[in-house]
């Protein structure tokens, strides 16, 4: 775990020396402003479920462009082999990228604490700090998902533009498009009824206050499993 404790704060140094990165995190917040703005009206409910909402469509494309690098750069660069020829194994290295990553995103999500503190001030009646804590728990399980996503599917290519566009897709496959099919009344049920046991449908009971831990068996299973398939890629592009 230390040798993968080294690579995530190499990781991490990395993304401050990004303007990708930099573009990314002003992008996100600016959005995040902007529907906190539209919420935050005089006569309206004080709370931040829609901003929750949105946050998470953001992160479908947002986490892919901060994930495209983590291994296509190294692959197309040749540093790879350096890293690989160090005394570290595969999974120090997916878990290094994976953490470097994760903490980057949390580090981006933690000023829009200042909505919670402007909530705090200013809403009358006092609004419910319970959901709000839980939406962000919900939003940290989301983020571990979608980073093993994009970390993923950055090992698979070293084009950074492929990788970042194939985690898009996967993430609006899982988030996104059973979203849009859950509203549909014309889908067969049993459309409707997987749509449900996807990302929004479980998030969605996150940023309403409901813990239950059949999401977090989903969003950490989920996430397990899309490292092991990182490290499995990993180990077959090292001995080619």
């Amino acid at each position: 775990m230390k040798r993968a404790t080294v690579i995530a704060r190499r990781e991490l140094t990395s993304y401050f020396c990004s303007p990708i990165a930099y573009v990314a995190m002003a992008l996100f917040l600016l959005a995040t402003g902007i529907f906190f703005r539209n919420d935050f009206q005089p006569g309206q409910v004080a709370a931040m479920r829609s901003l929750f909402e949105w946050m998470v469509w953001l992160m479908v494309f947002v986490i892919p462009v901060l994930c495209m690098g983590l291994l296509a750069q190294e692959w197309s660069s040749g540093t790879i082999e350096t890293l690989l020829t160090a005394p570290v194994d595969e999974t120090d290295v997916i878990l290094g990228k994976f953490l470097g990553s994760l903490t980057f995103f949390l580090i981006l999500l933690t000023p829009t604490l200042i909505y919670v503190v402007m909530l705090a001030l200013y809403a009358s009646p006092a609004f419910d700090l319970g959901p709000v804590l839980s939406g962000y728990l919900g939003i940290i399980l989301v983020a571990t998902l979608f980073t093993s996503v994009g970390l993923f599917c950055s090992s698979l290519t070293r084009s950074q533009v492929v990788a970042a566009v194939a985690a898009v897709a996967i993430l609006s496959l899982i988030t996104i498009a059973p979203k849009i099919a859950s509203e549909q009344a014309m889908l067969p049920r049993f459309w409707r009824d997987l749509s449900d046991q996807l990302v929004f449908r479980r998030y969605s009971d996150f940023s309403r206050g409901v813990l239950d831990s059949a999401h977090f068996v989903f969003f950490l299973a989920t996430t397990a499993m899309f490292l092991f398939l990182s490290t499995k890629v990993l180990e077959s592009r090292r001995w080619k």
